[in-house]
């Protein structure tokens, strides 16, 4: 039978802490469907199945930190594929008669089609005690969506599960801990009455005196505490950082690239364009970033057991700066082969759930070369240090205008100054060369990207 293991959530990641299980016995599952949520040193992420099947039984309860490839499930698949006549090219015997019997009115004990219930949605509609049999769905298809069950549980939810638990989300439940505050005593500014982190750090504070002589300077500093998660994110990224520049002997290359070609084309085209649509410069360098990768596989992949192995596939790292201190990186994938307005609205997609503790399992899993990023800072150059067992990363500053000589005349052009990381066990100085040529090529060709 088909294990559910503790996945592993990033280079950095020996443990994960199962925080919520949203699946329980009996239900079945598709391959893809978010069954669990984990919460890692640095964020909770939705963890998605890898079988199609049915929970057979859950074996790491909620809130049990394991180590990564423990089994936390087991998910029948059932003998489909079994022939149905034991040995193959025999026929299986006729099924014995049945006696008719008097029709009888159709009689629905289950949803329609299970399918139409995701595993997300069932969570919910057993713990607002909602029949989903009853409910018509409003989803493509007859689908019932997550609106339905709210609708249909009514606006004035409790706080408390039907559990007795408390409603709260992972990093509230972990600075209530780390401050000693008790949940129940907490109120919930989330849906449903849901408690979260900003609750928590706002019950944490000490009553201030207000007394009309005391300004808003004279306000007690928030206590340590309530900043626990952020130094439990900065403590892993340290970690990791100090583990890349103790094992990988790193060297470093940069180049001057022209943008005025790239700006102009972006500008012209984004007259075309609604403002949501239009683009930005990260969006091209981004995918400039993942088709040189496609370019030169030399530098897309990972060190492993003493050798460079080579991604399938171009899998792009962003690195994200957490609001609670520390890093993820989470990969944009296929980013060579899709419109670069695709490529940015996944990007801010990408971003905004990284910041939230939003991100899925798939999208934290082997980046291949990772980008860094911070122009948006006001830095003109930055040097990175690589993310195991990745083998290059690439920097990138701000567009800054500059003197510069274009066909023998003196003039100011909008560049971008583009760095490489490179581990010199994998590659050498040929092989970062021709990358950073090949980067400013594509960027000197937007309209091809």
């Amino acid at each position: 039978m088909p294990e559910f293991t503790m996945p592993s959530l990033g280079a950095d990641m020996d443990e994960g802490t199962l925080s919520q299980w949203l699946v329980r016995p009996g239900d079945h599952v598709s391959r893809g469907d978010v069954v669990a949520v984990v919460e890692t040193s640095k964020s909770a992420i939705e963890v998605e199945c890898f079988h199609t099947g049915t929970v057979d039984s859950l074996l790491v309860p909620e809130g049990t930190t394991v180590a990564v490839g423990t089994a936390l499930a087991l998910i029948g698949t059932g003998d489909r594929e079994k022939p149905a006549g034991g040995r193959s090219g025999q026929k299986a015997p006729p099924p014995p008669a049945v006696p008719k019997q008097s029709p009888e009115p159709p009689h629905r004990t289950t949803a329609p089609t299970d399918s139409f219930v995701t595993p997300l949605v069932r969570h919910l509609a057993e713990r607002e005690h909602v029949d989903v049999t009853r409910l018509h769905g409003s989803g493509a298809g007859g689908r019932i969506t997550r609106a339905d069950i709210v609708r249909a549980a009514g606006t004035a939810a409790s706080p408390v599960s039907s559990e007795g638990r408390t409603r709260a989300s992972p990093l509230a439940r972990r600075l209530a801990a780390e401050s000693g505050i008790d949940l129940t005593k907490v109120s919930g500014s989330g849906r449903n009455g849901t408690v979260r982190a900003a609750d928590v750090r706002e019950a944490s504070e000490p009553p201030s005196v207000r007394t009309p002589s005391v300004s808003y300077a004279q306000k007690p500093a928030r206590p340590a505490v309530a900043d626990g998660r952020k130094g439990a994110g900065r403590t892993a990224t340290a970690r990791l950082m100090a583990r890349s520049k103790r094992e990988i002997p790193h060297f470093y290359l940069s180049t001057t690239i022209d943008m005025g070609t790239a700006l102009d084309w972006m500008r012209d085209r984004n007259t075309t364009l609604p403002l949501s649509e239009r683009l930005i410069p990260a969006a091209l360098m981004l995918k400039a970033v993942a088709c040189a990768a496609r370019e030169v596989p030399e530098l897309n992949g990972h060190w492993v057991d003493d050798t460079f192995v080579p991604a399938r596939k171009v899998r792009l790292g962003v690195a994200v700066s957490l609001r609670q201190g520390g890093l993820v990186v989470p990969a944009l994938a296929d980013a060579e082969h899709r419109p670069l307005a695709e490529v940015m609205a996944s990007l801010k997609d990408l971003v905004s759930r990284a910041r939230k503790g939003r991100l899925r399992a798939s999208e934290t899993a082997d980046p291949s070369i990772t980008v860094t990023s911070l122009g948006d800072q006001g830095v003109e150059c930055v040097f990175g240090v690589i993310y195991p067992p990745q083998v290059a990363l690439v920097g990138l500053g701000r567009v800054v205008d500059r003197p510069a000589a274009v066909n023998g005349l003196l003039g100011v052009r909008p560049t971008l100054t583009a760095t490489l990381s490179l581990d010199h066990r994998a590659a050498d100085g040929a092989t970062g060369a021709r990358f950073l040529n090949c980067l400013d090529r594509l960027l000197q060709r937007p309209e091809e990207l």
